[in-house]
């Protein structure tokens, strides 16, 4: 087993050729063979989009698996993997012929890429970024039953990526824009670091290319100077190291330069050229035991001058993806060099992850910690929100932290202790109310460094703090806040729904709460404090119930029950009172945007933020309220697919009901997709409403919603 050359891989296109290459990474036997011959005669006659046998593709593929696993399942599975999806073989076909290990693999790779088909938006559309991200949650949460899925998934992806130049341009930067957000971030988080640098560079060239070109551009104009220095550097730390008594057959060192992806990002993130990058030049000390590992840092440091500050122990604290190598950067003359130091078996660790160790099914769980994939599976979020919460994770430089009983956790640079507790289980971070940093007391928003010593003090009752939402960074974390908090506003939104009603109709609210829970059609009430058009919907057909009772004609006869809108500065107050003022009370200040709640008092609206603690009392004594907003300024762009039926009408109908709600509609496509008396109406439109969720509930109670995003955010914070 070794790695293949990239550069003759991506040069192979005959059979014979592939073949050839499968079996130098692992031994022919009669079902590898069968396997081989089985893909081939169900593959006949199929070529690729370069005019190649399609076969060449998955025997490439097995070859990429064999070349980092001898899990011989993997291989089979690998070559299998397209049979299903692409041709009339079926699934119960591969599992009488090569067993249920295999057949099992080759299905949740059918169903990945079924997900992505259907979940994936075409490569003209601008959100295809966040679009990845749903397809990235959804083919997670098909292939954790069995991780090495993803390993073939991943060995797939990248001879995909070897053949994009017979595709046209924008599907080509679609397939690497996909690859970096979805397919990168995996291998980084099974440590399969070679196949992760191998994708982050070519989906560099296709995305970035004159960036790209750039640094590749220096690279060589600098070329033989680079040469010079790592072979100088490595030649005196391998004269340093056998004088200090460690024989040259102990240890072996290879010098690179950072592969051009890492590169730019230390650009990017750092606002430098790449003259300025301090760290291009790296140097891999590999020794046979761990004891080794730490005298040849000793022989380094000694030497060299080290930066303190860039000085890691990953030996000591592993990474969660099993990763383990001592990191320092030094300075060499005018040069200044990284210097990685691991054991051989690490440094197989540290390339191939979870592959180099997965043998059996079920083995890895020693090595190797997956917990990450349950972190991510939050089903709930909408797409932008989504790939926002998962980036975090992904591509954030790791600290380790210990509880007290020495259980060690992968944290991001930035983490606080409250991103820790939510880390050790949702309702330590639900109930924490105090921590001990180091055994000295501290805030749960403290900043944790490497190697922390952290207890968390809980309470007996959950506490929601929405405004802590911007000061944790794990997703896990942001996740179970903002769950948190949203489960409080509605459950003061529907508390308010009731008090509306109350100073609208001047009725005791147990009496009007009655009425609503008699009443299945009015599901909504925390959206009667929201939007002025459901609260006139409810308040209609109260009103008609009790007209037509006669016995309540003086109830008429002494309350008008219009609703008029008021508006001061950038409120909007909906009342059929007559409003002269609204005042912000001095308890909470809530600014522009914030959460709102608003009180009746003497014909005046007293305005409170949401979660004020004297807004929560005067709720609690059932004080009438009123509908308050903010007066909208901007317009937000939308993406719509609903389905209807397909009779005279219909559509007019429903861009009718739209326009009630000011929506402007920018483009429309109408029965793309027809199945018997329905079809798919798809709309973009701009509106004044920022809250998507409101504006779903609306559109919802007139059609069925198939899909509903937000297209003018999914990059606005990426």
């Amino acid at each position: 087993m070794y790695y293949i050359d990239i550069e003759q891989l991506k040069n192979i296109s005959g059979i014979e050729a592939a073949t050839t290459l499968l079996f130098k990474q692992i031994t022919k036997d009669e079902t590898l063979q069968k396997a081989l011959d089985f893909a081939t005669n169900f593959h006949n006659n199929q070529f690729r989009k370069s005019g190649e046998p399609y076969i060449v593709h998955p025997i490439l593929t097995a070859a990429i698996v064999a070349s980092i696993t001898d899990d011989r399942s993997s291989v089979i599975a690998a070559l299998l993997h397209d049979v299903v999806e692409d041709t009339e073989c079926c699934i119960e076909k591969i599992e009488s012929e090569f067993g249920d290990d295999v057949s099992s693999m080759v299905q949740a790779l059918t169903k990945i890429d079924l997900i992505r088909d259907a979940e994936l938006i075409p490569s003209y559309k601008d959100e295809q970024l966040a679009l990845s991200a749903l397809s990235f949650r959804k083919m997670l949460l098909a292939s954790t039953k069995d991780v090495r899925v993803l390993v073939v998934k991943l060995c797939d992806r990248l001879h995909n990526m070897l053949t994009l130049d017979a595709l046209v341009p924008k599907k080509r930067v679609r397939i690497s824009e996909e690859t970096l957000v979805v397919y990168a971030p995996i291998a980084h988080h099974l440590g399969i670091s070679y196949i992760k640098n191998i994708l982050e560079d070519l989906s560099f060239t296709y995305i970035l290319p004159d960036e790209k070109s750039k640094i590749d551009d220096y690279l060589k104009e600098h070329h033989q100077d680079i040469n010079i220095t790592i072979n100088k550097f490595e030649h005196k730390l391998s004269r340093l190291l056998q004088q200090q008594g460690i024989s040259s057959d102990s240890f072996q060192i290879m010098g690179r330069v950072k592969h051009s992806y890492s590169i730019y990002l230390k650009m990017q993130r750092k606002g430098v050229g790449i003259a300025e990058v301090l760290d291009l030049l790296a140097v891999r000390v590999l020794v046979k035991d761990p004891a080794l590992c730490y005298s040849v840092l000793g022989v380094v440091h000694l030497n060299f001058s080290p930066l303190t500050s860039r000085f890691k122990d990953y030996i000591a604290i592993p990474k969660e993806n099993g990763y383990q190598t001592l990191h320092t950067t030094v300075f060499d003359e005018t040069s200044i060099v990284e210097v990685q130091i691991r054991t051989f078996d690490m440094h197989q660790t540290a390339e191939l992850g979870i592959a180099a160790h997965y043998k059996y099914k079920g083995e890895h769980e020693q090595c190797i910690n997956l917990g990450w994939l349950d972190s991510l599976q939050h089903t709930n979020e909408s797409v932008e929100e989504f790939y926002q919460l998962a980036k975090l994770d992904l591509y954030s430089e790791e600290i380790s932290v210990f509880s007290p009983t020495a259980e060690i956790f992968s944290l991001p640079r930035g983490a606080t202790a409250l991103d820790f507790a939510y880390a050790v289980h949702s309702e330590i971070g639900d109930r924490a109310i105090g921590c001990s940093i180091n055994k000295k007391r501290g805030s749960l928003l403290s900043e944790l460094q490497n190697g922390d010593i952290v207890h968390i003090e809980v309470a007996d009752e959950m506490t929601a703090r929405c405004g802590w939402l911007d000061a944790v960074v794990t997703s896990r974390a942001k996740q179970h806040i903002k769950s948190n908090c949203k489960h409080r506003i509605r459950d003061i939104d529907t508390k308010s729904g009731y008090l509306v009603l109350k100073a609208i109709m001047q009725l005791n609210a147990s009496r009007i709460k009655e009425w609503i829970d008699t009443h299945e059609r009015i599901k909504q009430v925390w959206s009667i404090c929201r939007d002025v058009d459901y609260l006139r919907e409810v308040l209609h057909h109260y009103l008609k119930e009790l007209r037509e009772q006669k016995r309540f004609s003086s109830f008429f006869a002494r309350r008008r029950f219009k609703i008029k809108k008021y508006s001061f500065g950038l409120l909007e107050i909906y009342s059929n009172h007559n409003i002269k003022n609204a005042v912000f009370d001095y308890c909470c200040h809530p600014k522009t945007g914030d959460e709102i709640v608003a009180f009746l008092k003497n014909s005046r609206a007293n305005i409170h933020h949401k979660m004020c603690q004297k807004a929560m009392k005067l709720i609690d004594l059932e004080e009438p309220m009123l509908l308050v907003k903010w007066r909208q300024e901007r317009e937000y762009r939308y993406q719509l697919i609903v389905s209807m039926q397909n009779s005279k009408g219909s559509l007019a109908s429903f861009l009718t009901f739209l326009a009630s709600l000011d929506i402007e509609i920018s483009n429309i496509e109408l029965g793309k997709e027809k199945k018997e008396h329905i079809h798919l109406c798809e709309l973009e439109f701009v509106s004044l409403e920022a809250d998507i969720n409101l504006l779903h509930a609306k559109i919802e109670r007139k059609i069925h919603i198939i899909q509903f995003i937000r297209t003018d955010d999914a990059y606005r914070s990426s």
